[in-house]
């Protein structure tokens, strides 16, 4: 079958690099797409935001299935008019990506649903968000409400910060609309992980775990990011984790969206914090998480395109999926002075030499100049490997990441460091 990709991130080069080696799958076409797509999939360069262009590419091409990968133009409801043409597709519907496209949304139908997840309000005007955040102190949590592409969420460690954070969105307008609500929830303690599932209709399928790390620098420290890199599976997430996240949080939020009429194809993610009391919800995605889809792809076994047309077609019921021993392990290569400013148009060498020393490269910020690839964006590229052991997967990501020719490179050196401290690396 033919399939269309929508997207340009290392997300969606995971998507048709996997693929493109499904049997079931003759060919795949990638809109926009980037430098590194091109080599698993004819590129069109047409904006993953250009919802007619892409209804315009989709009568053209004709194909059996589309896979939307990122958030925008889900919200904007490209899923509505390419199924209302006979499409079908594996991306929620407009109604349903409110899950992520309005934090305040998401968080009021979890309160609706029962869905563990932190107190929290919604905010419009500075002074009553300012007196909530002297009221309940600090540590708390700051977000913007709309999409931020990953980086509206400020973990406050300080009253002060977390006042400076409500003005910034509120007042200074730095998310633009996205920053015209906030959320401010209690900071929930415990350890973070990716909960996917594959949602068509009633039937729920979990993916791999995995875990990212949203932290610009080693240890979990500084500013949060889009995501500096994941591994799966995540050690933390034991069987009976996975089952209260599908019991206590998947069900019954895909529940509530039906009941809204709001019928979910796709992948829902929940962020989770492990805490004392049990796994509680940080928030919601509506499609694979980035760099979450990388390691997972590496891993997966399985047909991908059988399983998404099986999903998109409402037939997803009896399907299993099959996974690749060991770990997966992806560390995410930005340019230097992400996630603030940074210079792009800077030539990248190496990516051959990465590959040789036993790595996958993903392009997600990168375009081509005068035949040389260089960075077009904050994320660059996703460096991953497989291995028995995280430890393992960690000696051949790094090493290979020597041979990067790239001064203005930025990596994280611990990616995968909890699974080690817990002794299960």
């Amino acid at each position: 079958m033919k399939v269309l990709v929508v997207g340009g991130g290392g997300r969606e080069h995971a998507l048709c690099w996997k693929l493109k080696r499904s049997p079931s799958v003759s060919e795949v076409v990638c809109a926009p797409g980037n430098p590194g797509i091109t080599r698993d999939a004819r590129c069109v360069d047409i904006s993953a935001e250009d919802v007619d262009g892409l209804m315009g590419l989709a009568l053209a091409e004709k194909p059996d299935l589309v896979v939307i990968g990122p958030e925008v133009p889900l919200v904007l409801g490209l899923g509505n008019q390419l199924r209302a043409e006979g499409f079908p597709v594996f991306g929620p519907d407009k109604a349903a990506a409110n899950l992520e496209g309005s934090k305040s949304f998401s968080k009021r139908l979890m309160y609706e649903a029962g869905v563990p997840t932190a107190r929290f309000e919604v905010h419009v005007d500075v002074d009553e968000a300012v007196d909530t955040i002297r009221s309940w102190g600090a540590p708390i949590v700051v977000k913007a409400s709309g999409l931020a592409a990953g980086k509206g969420v400020v973990v406050a460690q300080t009253e002060k910060e977390a006042i400076d954070a409500v003005r910034d969105m509120l007042s200074g307008n730095s998310f633009g609309d996205a920053g015209s609500q906030v959320v401010i929830e209690e900071c929930l303690i415990g350890e973070e992980a990716s909960c996917l599932f594959i949602v068509s209709g009633d039937t729920i399928l979990p993916l791999a775990s995995s875990q990212d790390h949203k932290a610009l620098l080693d240890g979990d420290k500084g500013p949060n990011t889009g995501g500096m890199g994941a591994y799966s599976p995540a050690p933390c997430v034991t069987a009976d984790v996975e089952s209260v996240v599908l019991e206590t949080i998947a069900r019954p939020i895909i529940a509530a969206l039906k009941k809204r009429g709001a019928e979910f194809i796709g992948i829902l993610y929940a962020g989770v914090m492990l805490t004392e009391e049990g796994p509680k919800t940080l928030e919601f995605n509506v499609r694979f998480g980035d760099p979450e889809c990388q390691p997972l792809m590496s891993r997966l076994k399985s047909d991908l395109g059988l399983v998404l047309l099986a999903a998109a077609n409402k037939a997803l019921d009896g399907v299993t999926l099959e996974w690749e021993e060991g770990t997966a392990l992806c560390v995410v290569v930005t340019s230097e002075g992400y996630p603030a400013s940074f210079e792009k148009g800077q030539v990248i060498g190496g990516l051959d030499a990465v590959e040789a020393a036993g790595a996958a490269v993903f392009h997600a910020g990168t375009a081509e100049k005068d035949g040389a690839i260089v960075n077009a964006g904050g994320r660059v590229l996703g460096v991953t490997a497989v291995a028995p052991t995280v430890k393992e997967a960690q000696s051949i990501v790094y090493g290979a990441l020597e041979k990067l020719e790239w001064p203005g490179a930025f990596y994280r050196k611990d990616i995968g460091y909890r699974a080690v401290a817990r002794g299960e690396g």
